[in-house]
């Protein structure tokens, strides 16, 4: 029995079926990664595990209970926790109000109790490692130091499923290196990490082992050190790219142009 279960899961829009029957585990201690084009369903997916959108038909089934969430917060209740592309902080607050945003520990007449609101942002972040000042406003982070402040909120729900959607779409290539080695970390503390990104690249660094949407419909799930990118791809899109642009075959192998540079001034 696997840790997340989902079974012949649909979503139906009007006019289109966005999900199409898809069968799926993932494991505590993993980093499964999901792939598609656009449109293959790999959002809307990520949005029924949040609790964003139902199901039309299909069960799911987290640590062997029925999961069936109706709300971002009943997921959230059951241990999902959900980083976007798009974040959502506070600029003008703090990293410890952001993070515990709408559960602040209260004191006395329901007035937020800052001591024990900092000291439990301090803990969480300690806890995973994550280099940050509960006191510092958001305004003044960088988008990588604001993207762990997201990371930080959806694990102080006590996650036991963490995902992410595009994370690295805004960072540089060391911030990727500081977001991947903070993955590999949650991946060891037992963790289930979802993780979608259009950069395969990535994908091969980091995943365990990667689901291929196409069409709404699950096309394969395999161990990542299996497949190769070129594989990956045709599966993604249902055929090899070059069945359908092929290369030109060279027919005269002297150089169509040549430049010479005199090292004059131009």
């Amino acid at each position: 029995m696997a840790f997340l279960e989902i079974r012949d899961l649909w979503r139906r829009f009007p006019g289109v079926d966005a999900l199409q029957g898809v069968t799926l585990d993932a494991e505590q201690g993993e980093v499964h990664a999901l792939v598609g084009a656009n449109g293959a369903g790999k959002s809307t997916l990520m949005n029924i595990l949040a609790g964003v959108l139902p199901a039309s038909r299909g069960e799911i089934r987290l640590g062997g209970a029925p999961f069936t969430p109706d709300s971002p917060r009943a997921a959230q209740a059951q241990g999902i926790g959900a980083v976007y592309q798009e974040l959502s902080l506070i600029p003008e607050r703090s990293v410890a109000d952001n993070v515990f945003l709408g559960r602040e520990p209260a004191g006395r007449f329901g007035v937020v109790d800052r001591k024990r609101l900092d000291a439990q942002t301090r803990a969480l972040l300690e806890r995973y490692h994550l280099p940050l000042d509960p006191a510092a406003l958001i305004t003044d982070l960088s988008v990588a130091q604001r993207q762990l402040v997201e990371i930080a909120r959806a694990l102080s729900i006590d996650a036991r499923v963490l995902i992410l959607d595009e994370p690295t779409a805004v960072l540089s290539l060391h911030e990727q290196d500081n977001l991947f080695a903070i993955v590999a970390r949650l991946e060891a503390a037992g963790l289930l990490i979802l993780y979608v990104s259009h950069r395969l690249g990535e994908i091969f660094r980091i995943a365990d082992r990667v689901t291929v949407l196409r069409d709404g419909r699950k096309v394969a799930t395999l161990v990542t050190a299996d497949v190769t990118q070129a594989e990956l791809v045709r599966l993604m899109i249902g055929h090899d790219v070059r069945d359908r642009l092929p290369l030109p075959e060279v027919r005269d192998e002297r150089p169509l142009l040549e430049v010479t540079w005199n090292g004059g001034r131009g």
